[in-house]
């Protein structure tokens, strides 16, 4: 009787897969949750409730996930160093799935309070891009880990590229009838059952040495602090931080601006968000590759970071939308390249058995970095909506600053 091969799929594709399904979910979400709030046939809100009070609500759903993702990430980074990639990858792919069968249910009964909870629930267990990052450098060679998490966000580019897409047309009624607000996250359920059996069945341990890791409910704050306290790694960890306030503004916001400044509707916007999605895709699935055998991290850092910095200057300049088609780009292209050369630059800098901890902290940077800009850009749009613009060019540049100075030797 032959003997079962348990590595039908290489490690690295199972890893890929996991986060390509883990983005698709997440993507298709993107165009129902305003619709929730802001759309009358299916608003979970009061009828009464005032536009501000929406906005309030909306702002604190979205804010939550990355809130929660800041303290969950990296307890479960030190979980996979002490009991490894697989069993954590399951218990976080496991609360992704409840989190969508709640926030399911909750539209269905038009509970907010389970709203919220649906979203704070997989935002703690959602800490698996973290655990998938540290399985890639488990099994990655040290000049290979730029190309395979390039490869990484390749596949969180797709899944951006497909999700809303999908997302939108599993909540349109008009091409199926039975298809209704809830029913995208339905099929994200699906898609989160689906990456659970590929990693059950397909996904092999990658972890060597096992650590026994210290973890608490408030390590993330502790490790903010401890972050800033390591030589070799605080200054990377700031420039992780700002980077990711910089760009959060951006994205967070842009459909904003987009509607104050050139009128768009919602499939204007989804149109644009796709052709970026597609340039992040190619650039972390084909140009990162290409640099990463040409260039250390460190050298391609220097010069994309301050890029990033023009390219969302560049955004105000146009007073044609279609220029905005141009520009987008670019702001892909850069970011796609910057996000896999900053996590080998984390990487490098982490022990060998410390991986899952350092990437941990490097996703909660990331985390609070999503966080802050929904309790500052209100103010700031209200004063103009380019000043959001201004403000993530310049933190982007003071990161830029920080970076070379801890970089001069390369």
């Amino acid at each position: 009787m032959p003997v079962r091969n348990k590595k039908i799929v290489s490690p690295l594709a199972a890893i890929i897969l996991t986060v390509f399904l883990d983005m698709l979910g997440v993507g298709i979400i993107i165009p129902v949750m305003p619709a929730l709030f802001f759309q009358p046939d299916s608003s979970i809100l009061p009828e009464m409730a005032s536009e501000t009070y929406r906005s309030v609500m909306f702002g604190l759903l979205v804010g939550c996930y990355p809130l929660m993702q800041f303290f969950g990430a990296p307890i479960l980074g030190a979980l996979s160093d002490r009991y490894g990639r697989k069993p954590t990858l399951i218990l976080s792919i496991i609360g992704v799935f409840a989190g969508y069968l709640f926030f399911a249910w909750a539209i269905i009964i038009k509970s907010l309070w389970l709203l919220f909870f649906s979203r704070l629930l997989p935002g703690f267990a959602g800490g698996n891009v973290s655990i998938a990052m540290s399985a890639i450098s488990d099994i990655s060679e040290k000049q290979e880990k730029t190309k395979n998490f390039g490869l990484a966000g390749m596949a969180f580019g797709i899944g951006f590229i497909l999700g809303p897409a999908l997302g939108g047309f599993l909540g349109d009624n008009t091409i199926v009838s039975w298809f209704r607000s809830d029913t995208p996250f339905w099929f994200a359920a699906i898609l989160a059952f689906v990456n659970l059996i590929v990693v059950y069945f397909f996904f092999s341990e990658t972890i060597k040495n096992k650590q026994e890791s210290e973890f608490s409910l408030f390590m993330a704050l502790r490790n903010i602090v401890y972050s800033f306290s390591m030589p070799d790694l605080r200054g990377t960890f700031t420039v992780v931080l700002l980077l990711s306030i910089g760009f959060s503004l951006f994205t967070q916001f842009y459909a904003v601006f987009l509607i104050q400044k050139f009128a768009f509707s919602e499939m204007d916007i989804g149109l644009l968000y796709c052709w970026i999605g597609l340039w992040f895709a190619i650039t972390q699935g084909g140009i990162v590759r290409i640099l990463a055998d040409r260039f250390r991290p460190q050298k391609l850092l220097t010069i994309c970071v301050l890029l990033l910095g023009f390219s969302l200057l560049a955004v105000l300049l146009p007073s044609k939308s279609s220029w905005l088609y141009l520009i987008s780009p670019f702001i892909a292209i850069f970011q796609g390249i910057i996000m896999p050369n900053l996590a080998t630059v984390v990487s490098s800098k982490a022990g060998e058995e410390r991986q899952g901890e350092m990437l941990g902290i490097n996703q909660s940077m990331q985390s609070l970095g999503e966080v802050i800009p929904p309790f500052i850009a209100g103010t700031l749009f209200a004063i103009n909506y380019n000043i959001p613009f201004i403000t993530a060019s310049l933190l982007i540049f003071i990161g830029w600053a920080i970076f070379l100075r801890i970089n001069r030797k390369f």
